[in-house]
């Protein structure tokens, strides 16, 4: 077994892939606000590498507001076909504009126009207004490039602490730890 976590979570990401784990990509991310109020949803990971772990949003949001006034987060995988589990806790930076349009570029076109239609996480009267406001949209750009909206952009996750879980019976579950230190990455084990 891998000693990098970087390393180790793709090899458990494709894991989860094989085994045909539906959206193996969606990880409950923990934010919280200035007072330490805590919240927590389920979004895609869109990119994992030695810097960190990327997901995109809109700053408006509750999780962007939230983490522009409190940059760090908590997130974890959980691929219960294969009873493991991967849990990840540090600081948040907002990921380059280069970035965020490469990213956008080769999204779904109907995601594109759904991201501009969407006030993300603001009251709305009912689904019409989005739904109105998403096929305005369609028509306007129709042959046209649909631009990343103001405020959207991903976020990356710089692993602090990355802890790989794995099922056992009697609730006698193996747990790595792995601390990032000015060293590099320290493993220690955890009891369940």
């Amino acid at each position: 077994m891998s000693e990098d976590p970087i390393t180790r979570f793709h090899l458990w990401f494709r894991q989860a892939q094989r085994a045909g784990v539906p959206q193996p990509e969606a990880m409950a991310l923990a934010t919280a606000d200035r007072g330490g109020v805590p919240s927590v949803r389920l979004v895609l990971l869109k990119q994992a590498d030695s810097r960190g772990f990327v997901f995109y949003t809109n700053t408006a949001s509750r999780k962007g507001r939230e983490l522009e006034a409190n940059p760090r987060a908590a997130a974890v995988f959980h691929w219960s076909p294969l009873g493991k589990q991967v849990r990840i806790e540090g600081p948040v930076e907002r990921v380059g504009a280069e970035e965020a349009d490469a990213y956008w570029s080769v999204r779904p076109r109907q995601s594109q126009l759904a991201a501009l239609a969407s006030k993300q996480s603001a009251a709305m009267a009912g689904r019409v207004e989005l739904v109105s406001r998403w096929k305005e949209l369609r028509r306007r750009y129709r042959g046209a490039e649909v631009p990343r909206p103001k405020g959207w952009t991903g976020y990356r996750i710089v692993p602090r602490a990355i802890e790989f879980w794995i099922h056992r019976e009697h609730r006698l579950h193996d747990r790595e730890l792995f601390v990032r230190t000015r060293q590099g990455w320290k493993k220690k084990f955890l009891q369940p």
